[in-house]
């Protein structure tokens, strides 16, 4: 008897320690149609949702959407690497796998808010506070991310940005020419530029950020993340502007990048900051 009652009593532990113990899964983003088709069926949409030991959750969670110039993701080291790093702070992280636009810029945007909405929806059961949702990105997904910070609305809108030497600016001449050709074609119409351009759709409702970026970044100009910046202060929205002396561009989660120790150590303050 006194056997089976420690047996009984390492098997109730074992069970604690599970229901505690961080845990990452897979969950499809649409569970029909979605409303916007790229034209490849074989391009879906889902996400890689990472949360925290129950005890340590802060209730916080950031949905990330990896760059690749909106022709492909770079889902390690711009998504899955930073899985760990924000269940190791207590905070849910949720790794978007959005859908290419093939020139219709509402397939991957369609996509992000979903994975917003989704969160929200399953704040609950993944004890996450549906007021401290944010959402991060790099490069291209780091337009994404912004996009979604200026111009959603309701349930997508977040609540905080996490913004790595993004492209902001769909104009000509001064964001990303891949990803603007890739995300509006092209011959997009003034009209598009304009509300594909974050900096041109700041208000005093988008929510707070933090921005990081080289100053050496001759792949997106660094003037896209400084002048995003400039857009946020003029309308009294707090930001954090980080520039590193070099790194280039491109660098996500790499130990290899020189600033990456400081990166580090300024993005914990930020997040402890609010």
């Amino acid at each position: 008897m006194k056997l089976r009652k420690i047996f009984l009593a390492a098997g109730l532990a074992a069970v604690a320690m599970t229901m505690s113990a961080q845990s990452t899964f897979d969950v499809k983003l649409y569970n029909g149609r979605p409303t916007h088709n790229n034209g490849d069926p074989r391009d879906t949409a889902k996400v890689r949702v990472y949360l925290p030991a129950e005890k340590e959750a802060t209730g916080r969670a950031v949905v990330i959407c990896p760059g690749g110039g909106y022709s492909m993701l770079a889902m390690d080291k711009e998504g899955y690497d930073w899985g760990e790093f924000f269940q190791n702070q207590g905070i849910a992280a949720i790794v978007l796998k959005y859908r290419m636009p093939h020139g219709d810029a509402d397939v991957p945007v369609s996509d992000a808010e979903q994975a917003m909405k989704l969160v929200r929806l399953n704040a609950t059961s993944w004890k996450i506070n549906r007021n401290d949702v944010g959402i991060m990105g790099f490069s291209a997904g780091g337009h994404l991310a912004a996009i979604i910070a200026t111009s959603s609305r309701g349930e997508a809108k977040p609540n905080f940005q996490i913004l790595f030497y993004p492209v902001i600016s769909m104009m000509e001449g001064y964001g990303h020419e891949g990803s603007r050709i890739n995300l509006l074609g092209k011959h997009p119409s003034k009209r598009e530029e304009k509300r594909f351009s974050a900096d041109m759709n700041v208000s005093r409702v988008t929510p707070r950020a933090f921005i990081a970026l080289s100053d050496d970044d001759d792949t997106v100009p660094p003037a896209n993340g400084v002048n995003y910046y400039t857009e946020l202060y003029r309308n009294d929205v707090r930001a954090s502007l980080h520039v590193y002396p070099g790194g280039g561009h491109g660098w996500g989660s790499k130990i290899g990048f020189r600033y990456h120790e400081e990166m580090m150590m300024d993005l914990k303050a930020w997040l402890k900051s609010f």
